[in-house]
């Protein structure tokens, strides 16, 4: 899960800002939890594509 998007139920601000200490702690805790959690969803389907060339490559190149 991405925390780009959670809102804080304590400061009504996206998590990701960090506005209080209650947005903070959480935030460091989906960090440490998942490394993609930090990612957002661009970011993820861009590192897919990549991941599928380079699939296509390897298979092309074995042919």
């Amino acid at each position: 899960m991405t925390y780009d998007r959670l809102v804080c139920a304590n400061c009504a601000a996206p998590v990701s800002e960090g506005r209080c200490p209650v947005c903070r702690a959480n935030r460091e805790r989906l960090q440490q939890e998942n490394f993609f959690a930090g990612l957002n969803p661009l970011a993820l389907i861009a590192l897919l594509v990549v991941l599928i060339g380079a699939l296509a490559l390897l298979a092309h190149q074995t042919v």
